[in-house]
């Protein structure tokens, strides 16, 4: 009996653990995706997609209070890229 309850107590620890690793997994995503949508998009990104480089830009210069934000200096600079080039 008492080897009955030591692999009862044994699965009860893997299954918490189990679902305590799914748990940490699950959170990381989440801050992730949080982290990405409050970083905006890469300069990159707005060198690929002028058109959305400059609408964000025109929304940027509509609103100060967006003008420090990472959208707003990343479209600007790749604005500026895209009319300077790359070099």
């Amino acid at each position: 009996m008492k080897n009955a309850n030591k692999f009862i107590a044994a699965a009860a620890i893997a299954v918490l653990g189990g679902a305590a690793i799914l748990n940490v997994t699950n959170a990381s995503s989440e801050v992730n995706e949080d982290k990405a949508a409050t970083e905006g998009k890469s300069v990159a990104w707005y060198v690929a997609n002028i058109k959305e480089a400059k609408a964000q830009n025109q929304t940027c210069h509509d609103n100060p209070n967006l003008q420090a934000s990472a959208d707003c200096v990343n479209s600007l600079h790749a604005l500026q890229i895209s009319f300077k080039g790359g070099n």
